[in-house]
């Protein structure tokens, strides 16, 4: 069995989706440590209440070298062969990214290569497009621009707003992220330049 990292920043629904699909018997895979870099993300009390190792790994004062590091030594003690980046707002150095090469996920809530960044559902919003969603992609050393593993269609809806849609969207994202975590683990993906080819 599989063991995996869960990288947080924030309050951890992603992670929680996780959690309860591998509770549910969806999803094998041992979920053996959860990260943050932030003391208050209320994903680490999840991981608590879940009986999951957690740990802050704070980087303020310290460079992005030395914070990394400190993240590699809790990966290396518990054997993680996927990292996954659930909301996780820190860019990872390429240093980080060659040790871990095809084995880092991360969630992206717009249907990449459109709107990178930080706000995918809110640029997805102001362009005016008909339909948005979420991207499971590898990461690599760009931003937001690894192969893609899956990705969820969100339709705009006339009746829409901001919020109704952000809404659907992270419901989305709870059924992809161990959807892409569940392939990776049954070994189910393989990478061929810019594709990501899924077997049966």
């Amino acid at each position: 069995m599989k063991n995996i990292a869960v990288l947080i920043s924030g309050h951890g629904t992603n992670l929680q989706s996780i959690i309860d699909h591998i509770k549910a018997g969806k999803l094998k895979c041992n979920l053996a440590v959860v990260i943050s870099n932030k003391e208050d993300a209320y994903g680490l009390v999840r991981a608590k209440k879940a009986k999951i190792p957690a740990y802050f790994i704070d980087h303020k004062d310290i460079s992005r070298e030395e914070h990394e590091k400190k993240i590699i030594e809790i990966l290396k003690k518990y054997k993680v062969d996927l990292v996954v980046l659930a909301g996780y707002m820190r860019i990872l150095t390429p240093h980080f990214i060659r040790e871990y090469k095809n084995r880092i996920i991360n969630i992206h809530p717009a249907l990449l290569p459109s709107f990178p960044g930080t706000d995918g559902y809110g640029d997805t919003w102001k362009y005016g497009c008909k339909v948005g969603g979420c991207t499971i992609h590898f990461v690599d050393e760009g931003i937001d621009t690894g192969p893609i593993i899956l990705q969820k269609i969100n339709p705009l809806r006339e009746n829409d707003t901001l919020e109704s849609f952000k809404k659907r969207g992270l419901k989305l994202e709870h059924q992809a992220f161990p959807e892409a975590i569940k392939l990776f683990c049954e070994g189910r993906l393989k990478i061929e330049g810019r594709k990501v080819r899924v077997s049966k």
